[in-house]
């Protein structure tokens, strides 16, 4: 199954014993857009400090995770944007993940109650997520 991860699921990756660690290791073909890595960058402060990593392991991690999971560039899927806002005009926040989706025919990872009201795209929140595994 395509999957599309949000940021807040890939953060979780670096947290031991997170169901994405076991996500990112099953048969799913896995997605996320690629300024989702600059949102690893810019809070990886506060991931070292939560996860009590060293900034070495951080960056194994990172390239760990970017085996795993495609980043897709924005004009890969810059044409499902109009799309997308439209599903969710007051929560904009989202709308590169759900335009990811779109384009690639996919579902998503997220907890986030925003997308789990638009019903274009199917959600995997923590509750589903053992239906992945």
């Amino acid at each position: 199954m395509k999957l599309v991860l949000d940021t807040n699921k890939l953060f979780s990756f670096f947290w031991k014993g997170s169901l994405i660690s076991n996500l990112l290791s099953s048969d799913h073909d896995l997605y996320s857009p690629k300024f989702a890595l600059e949102e690893l960058d810019k809070h990886k402060s506060e991931i070292l400090k939560k996860t009590k990593l060293s900034s070495t392991d951080f960056e194994e991690f990172k390239i760990k995770l970017q085996n795993v999971v495609e980043f897709v560039p924005f004009s890969e899927y810059a044409d499902k944007i109009p799309e997308a806002f439209n599903l969710m005009p007051e929560h904009a926040k989202d709308t590169d993940f759900l335009a990811l989706a779109l384009k690639l025919n996919a579902a998503i990872v997220s907890n986030d109650k925003e997308l789990k009201m638009q019903s274009a795209v199917e959600i995997f929140d923590n509750a589903r997520i053992s239906e992945l595994l």
